[in-house]
């Protein structure tokens, strides 16, 4: 009897590794669309979960964005089933407005994926991002000037959240859905020019690898693994920073923060922002560029205003946040 396929054996071997920190006993959901990365990680967790001593089953979001989405998601969890996964649940959510079409339907993936785990007793959500997904991710956040922390791209594993296929291509989940004989859903909004991730997919990255030679996907995600380990050694010492630079009165010591490295500096301020009360994702570059000027160009100008109606200002020797006078 023959063995599995490479590219069957290389899904197998990443769900086994990724999986590895669990106890045995432990309910794992995988989080799959019905498109080929997603069933292909489902067929492997199918198979590693009962031999590592997981328990395995599956949560499809149905956004109902689409005609037929409510149909879809019941084909997707019939295959899902068939695998013999459970529990398996269809869970509908709805898609808000928030930040675009793209970043609205994220959220409420999230959601629904969070609320089902909790309800179901999950220790762990498997979702299926590729080293191709992570390229483009890489590519996203170098068109947005969102610095290192963006370029780094998604982390492997992410509070409850794993991904154990980012270092595996596209093509090779392909092939191994195909060697299960399931029947992957193609989503048409991966062809849709109105997102910007699709583009860059079916546009960009195509004339990249025609300029730059084969390989650019796995070259931008050995990048995010570098920028990752630099980005994390950065907050790291920035947590370290932070509470070196708190006055016992309250405020942050001017000093202090002009000695550190600006991009160590750039990170306190952010977290001291946070702290206050900001919004963690609203606080933009121009927001930590202003509170910087303060440190490091002052000339007695007001205060900055930042997201959540809080300032900052400077006053003496200190830096200060707060919410903003009524």
């Amino acid at each position: 009897m023959s063995g599995p396929t490479p590219a069957t054996a290389q899904t197998r071997n990443a769900v086994k590794d990724s999986l590895k920190p669990l106890a045995a006993g432990d309910l794992v959901l995988v989080a799959c669309s019905g498109g080929a990365d997603s069933l292909a990680l489902a067929a492997a967790a199918a198979f590693v979960g009962p031999r590592e001593g997981f328990r395995v089953g599956a949560i499809t979001i149905n956004h109902g964005l689409q005609a037929g989405s409510d149909q879809h998601g019941e084909n997707v969890a019939g295959q899902l089933r068939g695998l013999g996964l459970g529990p398996v649940e269809v869970v509908r959510v709805d898609v808000g407005t928030d930040g675009g079409p793209e970043a609205a339907a994220r959220t409420a993936r999230y959601a629904g994926l969070s609320e089902a785990a909790q309800r179901l007793g999950a220790s762990t959500v498997l979702l299926g991002h590729t080293l191709d997904d992570q390229a483009e991710t890489v590519l996203l956040g170098l068109a947005r000037g969102s610095g290192a922390r963006s370029l780094s791209g998604m982390a492997d594993s992410n509070g409850m959240y794993r991904r154990p296929f980012l270092g595996l291509t596209r093509s090779t989940l392909r092939e191994a859905c195909m060697a299960a004989g399931l029947a992957p859903w193609d989503d048409p909004h991966n062809q849709d020019p109105r997102f910007a991730r699709s583009r860059l997919r079916n546009e960009a990255m195509p004339v990249l690898e025609d300029v730059l030679g084969p390989g650019i996907a796995e070259a931008l995600a050995r990048t995010a693994s570098q920028l990752r380990q630099d980005a994390d050694a950065l907050d790291s010492w920035a947590t370290w920073a932070l509470e070196s630079a708190l006055h016992p009165e309250g405020g942050l010591v001017i000093e202090v923060l002009a000695g550190f490295e600006p991009a160590v500096r750039h990170r306190v301020v952010r977290r001291a922002a946070v702290s206050a009360g900001c919004p963690a994702g609203s606080v933009s570059s121009k927001h930590i560029d202003a509170m910087d000027q303060l440190v490091t160009r002052w000339h007695g100008q007001g205060s900055v205003s930042l997201p959540g109606n809080l300032v900052a200002w400077r006053a003496g020797d200190r830096l200060y946040l707060a919410a903003a006078a009524q």
